[in-house]
């Protein structure tokens, strides 16, 4: 059971929880008993059922300690499976989450939600800024995470999340893919899931770097010239990815991004793989600037003049949302721990699901 604090009041409560570190910095509802145990229906688990341990203070995450997270951070009973579904993803050891807490990079895990729980567990937006204020599920379900990151992981900055300065996405960072409106596939189907799967895919990210590119459907080279702007985004020698190489990149297109790539008759492998090629970089460049992280290339006799920045196409993470007009997103990654910062997709569990009569 978690350990149960007395206060005169919720007011008085809710300094208690800021005097102790469990917060973000912002208000929260007070993780009365009534509310966590409401919260623990809803996830139809029993609350001492361990979901795992949670670095970097190896704290366990049983589900009445996420339920607690997620009543702290806002969360109506309904996205429940969501923030479990993040939660499992960030414990799996593939996630490296106690090297991603622990590193100076400004890295935040990224929570991107598919299928039918967009709408049954949210609703979810991914339309019109979707990463940004006024979306109650985006905004309570990525900072349910983090309160359990901090509260169960123990991550608190400067003693053990060691990022130099962080990103706004450290309080929340949760948006959907805009399946219905989309040229492509859903990003879950190209990660090997079914279309009907509801699925929660976390990766560590830094914020996102917009892209700006106006169209010319009278210009044959359109969709090059697209793919070279988001390709100069992902992987400037500013970035982690150009410099450590090896890790992921996260793209989101919108919708008018998305329809130029599509009437230039590419898919999703198709762009993947174009913006792969065009994330090849000059040697001379990386030396010029990179040189302590990247001595391999002294010795690499190959002969190449260009280095990837990315190990193959498939680890550009592709997805369609917000609203249409000039500007996409790209997310660089940390692109160092045990397992490069790779991304971990979890299926949402919703038949244990327990709907709470209002």
């Amino acid at each position: 059971m978690s350990e149960m604090l007395q206060a005169a009041d919720e007011a008085a409560a809710l300094e208690q929880l800021h005097e102790l570190g469990c917060t973000d910095g912002l208000p929260v509802v007070v993780p009365t008993a009534e509310r966590v145990a409401r919260m623990v229906l809803a996830s139809g688990q029993d609350a001492d059922m361990v979901l795992g341990e949670m670095g970097p203070g190896r704290g366990t995450a049983t589900v009445e300690k996420v339920a607690a997270a997620a009543v702290m951070a806002g969360c109506l009973p309904d996205y429940m499976p969501l923030v479990m579904a993040a939660v499992k993803a960030v414990i799996d050891p593939v996630f490296d989450l106690t090297e991603m807490q622990s590193t100076t990079h400004c890295t935040a895990p990224l929570i991107i939600v598919n299928g039918p729980a967009r709408h049954t567990c949210g609703p979810v937006a991914s339309g019109f800024g979707a990463l940004g204020p006024g979306h109650r599920a985006n905004a309570s379900i990525g900072r349910a995470l983090r309160l359990a990151m901090i509260n169960i992981g123990g991550a608190r900055p400067g003693a053990s999340d060691m990022a130099l300065l962080g990103h706004p996405g450290k309080f929340t960072y949760c948006l959907a893919e805009d399946e219905e409106h989309s040229p492509f596939s859903p990003l879950h189907v190209a990660l090997g899931f079914q279309a009907d799967d509801s699925v929660v895919t976390v990766i560590g990210a830094e914020s996102p770097h917009s892209v700006l590119y106006s169209g010319d459907a009278d210009d044959p080279l359109d969709a090059e010239n697209l793919l070279a702007q988001l390709a100069a985004g992902l992987a400037n020698l500013a970035t982690n990815n150009a410099i450590l190489t090896g890790g992921y990149g996260v793209v989101v297109l919108n919708p008018e991004h998305a329809e130029i790539l599509h009437k230039a008759n590419m898919n999703r492998e198709a762009v993947a793989q174009r913006l792969w090629e065009l994330c090849h970089l000059p040697k001379d460049q990386l030396m010029r600037y990179g040189a302590k992280f990247a001595g391999w290339v002294d010795n690499d006799d190959s002969g190449e003049q260009h280095y990837r920045a990315f190990p193959s196409p498939g680890h550009l993470l592709i997805l369609m949302a917000g609203g249409s007009g000039l500007y996409s997103m790209v997310m660089p990654t940390w692109s160092a721990g045990a397992h490069r910062n790779s991304p971990v997709s979890v299926q949402v569990d919703t038949d244990q699901f327990c709907e709470i009569p209002t």
